[in-house]
């Protein structure tokens, strides 16, 4: 199927209900195994089976974007992460994300241990989202960022400060206090090199998520993004 019939096909589908928020606002307060487990069919059902058919809905058209940036709709080592928390180091024992979510790699990912940009979905209560870039990144990969910053500032500028992107997108993540070392603190991008996350977001609504023609919105969201993808890309010498 072309991109364009997998568009055409999903416009009139819906893939998130009521249900799916239902079940995620009831895991807010009843964050533990018991409820969980004794609504498993619901969280297949109405949570992780319609994420996975819009991760396998999306391949085609995001293809058109980039042939580099994967859309896997496996249960386990996908694109979709899992919803069970990594607890070991941390204080907060609660043993689920209280959200879904899903991320669109590059095909280079797993060889450079994550690093590389990615397409993002949040869906939570209240705090759904779209978004790409680079999530802390290790220390080198995160000065070939800064360097080819310095080197490239007006296509950076072109990438993330036109009208289109600003009215979309908000720039978040973690930023040091002060100018990274090595590099000059009155750069005119220094708000940028500081950055330790190279990652914007666009908020969603729970409806637009629910209505038809998702797919559809989500690729215009990542053809707004592309740019700076590409970008970020090109830093970290990967094809786009």
């Amino acid at each position: 199927m072309t991109a364009r019939q997998s568009i055409r096909a999903s416009s009139r589908r819906t893939y998130f209900r009521p249900a799916t928020f239902r079940f995620l606002r009831g895991l807010e307060k009843h964050n533990d195994r018991a409820w969980f487990n004794a609504r498993k069919p619901d969280y297949i059902a109405h949570v992780r089976t319609p994420m996975l058919e819009l991760i396998a809905d999306l391949a085609a058209p995001l293809a058109t974007i980039s042939p580099h940036f994967v859309a896997d709709a496996r249960v386990q080592g996908g694109s979709m992460f899992r919803i069970y928390r990594d607890v070991r180091f941390t204080h907060d024992k609660r043993p689920y994300k209280e959200w879904i979510s899903f991320r669109l790699c590059h095909e280079r990912t797993r060889e450079l241990a994550g690093d590389t940009p990615c397409f993002y979905l949040h869906v939570q209560p209240r705090a759904c989202f779209v978004g790409a870039g680079v999530w802390r990144p290790r220390r080198e990969r995160l000065v070939l960022i800064r360097d080819y910053l310095v080197n490239n500032p007006a296509s950076w500028q072109q990438a993330t400060r036109s009208a289109e992107f600003t009215r979309e997108f908000r720039f978040g993540g973690e930023a040091l206090k002060r100018a990274p070392l090595g590099f000059d603190p009155t750069h005119e991008l220094i708000d940028d090199l500081r950055r330790r996350d190279f990652v914007v977001h666009g908020a969603l609504t729970e409806d637009q998520l629910m209505a038809p023609g998702l797919v559809e919105l989500l690729i215009t969201r990542f053809r707004q993004l592309a740019p700076m993808v590409d970008w970020l890309c090109g830093a970290l010498d990967l094809d786009f």
